[in-house]
């Protein structure tokens, strides 16, 4: 039978053993984190009839905000991917992309206002 001092460090050995394994398991979810790009928030302004800038490039989970500046009320619209209704006049709009690719969008009160959004 092991005596009471070796069992003493057997059990020392044991608990050192589970607290290394859960500080690796912390630095390693550290460093996936940290990896990882913060998501960005971008504004597009609409003012003068025109998003702008006309075209932007995002990361996926980026959150993209519209902000109307104009007189008027305006939309952005992109078929599929997010419709944000009318933005009244000093009101803002917001939505977060996720999928790589490139989405046009416009105003459907004024289908002149052509945009995009290329997310990487």
């Amino acid at each position: 039978m092991p005596s009471r001092s070796s069992r003493r460090w057997a059990r020392a050995a044991s608990e050192l053993g589970t607290a290394a394994r859960w500080a690796a398991v912390s630095v390693l979810a550290l460093a996936v984190h940290a990896a990882q790009p913060a998501q960005k928030t971008h504004t597009i302004v609409i003012e003068n009839m025109q998003f702008n800038p006309p075209a932007l490039e995002v990361a996926p989970g980026d959150r993209i905000v519209w902000r109307n500046q104009d007189l008027v009320p305006h939309t952005a619209t992109a078929a599929g991917s997010f419709d944000s209704g009318t933005i009244e006049a000093g009101k803002t709009w917001a939505t977060v992309v996720a999928a790589p690719g490139t989405i046009a969008y416009v105003c459907t009160l004024h289908p002149t206002m052509k945009a995009s959004l290329t997310v990487r």
